[in-house]
């Protein structure tokens, strides 16, 4: 078994890590900026609030949505390398186009008529980026690793694009909008500079005709991910795994403030333990499988992601504590609380569960289809997952708005376990049956 650190030093590997890394830093440094700021400099209402992360979020996935299809088909039939090349050079665009929105915000020039807008254009456009670049950065893993290696790879590109995340929700809660402004530019150009490493990968079929009409190409993708049995399962359970992570990922901001009566960088410590918490279960998976590619952890382990949902909901009901002078609790006086770690723990606790239930999943993506199908796998998944992230963003919003209390919104995310757990026991049952001749 080739460990995960081993894969660390290889060409083959590094430098699409490094590439994949500072991609998931910029989304989530801009996007935690922007909404940070919109949060808590432009609006004063829960409703409004939960509104805006909700919206947020949607915006961003709604491009899986629309353009998985084609990002499948094109990663399939054309040099994946190149294509990685071509969206970074991308990414420049989209960043300065989006700090352009910062900066104006920041200043107070046309907020909501030209600012705003164009973050969220911004977000948008980062989104469709992100659809393109997405099937790619697992399948092209098979590619460049050994059948061993895959689930090691995997784990890492999990693993590392959570500790991104991490790093860019720190930053874009830390740091001065000013230096927001000048961050995603400058990670954006580092991140196009790296990519020009990752080693070539041609197309490993023949096809060359894209279909280009959206809805078409979607209905054959799906009929594609439902006609074996491992990846639907895979699929669907995947895609309920990242409806719960997006129901939370929107509640945590208006949590934070309107439940825990904390600021906006407790906010961000609340996503950094979440994030951390992915990171430590996927690589701890790869220990755990000794490499091989298996569902008997993944029902265990979306089962305990939600009983520990409900003590995170039993936290939060029992949190009523008010800060002496009035004010909201920064760091240091909400660490002080008596539940705060308890709190913290209990949200890394969450994660890890969470990165023990999915990354086996992705690695089904690409080992059971032939190679020249690995990036429909993947964009197929993307496709299905983000219907459902869309589905369960807006409905975190629409509840937001309606006033439902945000801790009684986490108690939404048991049904989504129990589903996933059943589809876990399946794949688990029918695992290896299927497995193509160039994947054996």
């Amino acid at each position: 078994m080739t460990t995960s650190f081993d894969l660390m030093r290889r060409r083959r590997f590094l430098p699409l890590f490094l590439t994949q890394l500072l991609n998931a830093l910029n989304d989530n440094l801009y996007k935690n900026a922007m909404v940070l700021f919109v949060v808590y400099s432009v609006y004063d209402s829960p409703e409004m609030e939960t509104l805006v992360s909700g919206v947020a979020t949607a915006l961003f996935v709604l491009p899986f949505v629309l353009f998985s299809a084609t990002s499948g088909q094109l990663a399939d039939m054309r040099d994946k390398t190149k294509i990685i090349r071509w969206i970074k050079f991308a990414e420049i665009i989209i960043m300065s186009v989006g700090a352009a929105g910062l900066l104006m915000a920041a200043r107070g020039l046309h907020v909501h008529t030209i600012a705003i807008p164009m973050m969220f254009v911004a977000l948008f456009a980062m989104g469709v980026h992100s659809t393109f670049f997405g099937p790619i950065k697992y399948a092209i893993l098979p590619q460049h690793l050994e059948k061993d290696e895959v689930l090691a790879g995997t784990g890492l590109v999990e693993a590392g694009t959570y500790v991104a995340i991490l790093v860019g929700m720190i930053l874009g809660g830390a740091m001065h909008i000013m230096d927001s402004v000048v961050a995603v530019i400058a990670v954006a150009v580092i991140g196009y500079v790296v990519c020009r490493w990752v080693p070539p990968a041609p197309a490993q079929t023949e096809e060359t005709k894209v279909d280009w009409n959206p809805v078409r190409a979607s209905k054959d993708l799906i009929a594609f991910s439902m006609g074996n049995l491992e990846l639907r399962y895979s699929v669907l359970a995947i895609s309920y795994f990242w409806t719960i992570a997006a129901i939370l990922s929107v509640q945590f901001i208006p949590l934070a403030k309107n439940v825990l009566l904390a600021d906006k960088q407790v906010a961000a410590i609340m996503l950094v333990a979440f994030s951390a918490g992915i990171a430590i279960g996927s690589v701890s998976i790869n220990a755990l499988l000794k490499g091989d590619i298996s569902a008997r952890y993944s029902a265990r382990s979306v089962l305990a992601l939600g009983a520990l949902l409900v003590t995170f909901y039993l936290i939060c009901r029992s949190w009523n504590l008010v800060p002496a002078d009035g004010a909201m609790f920064g760091v240091a006086e909400f660490l002080q609380q008596p539940l705060a770690l308890v709190l913290l723990a209990n949200l890394l606790a969450i994660a890890i569960a969470g990165g023990m239930f999915v990354v086996p999943l992705y690695a089904f993506l690409t080992t059971r289809v032939d190679k020249s199908e690995a990036s429909r796998s993947v964009a197929a998944n993307n496709f299905i997952s983000s219907i459902f992230m869309v589905v369960g963003a807006g409905l975190a919003g629409v509840l937001g708005y309606f006033g439902i209390p945000l801790e009684e919104q986490v108690l939404i995310s048991l049904v989504l376990c129990l589903l996933s757990a059943q589809l876990a026991r399946k794949l688990h049952r029918v695992e290896g049956r299927s497995l193509p001749a160039t994947a054996a």
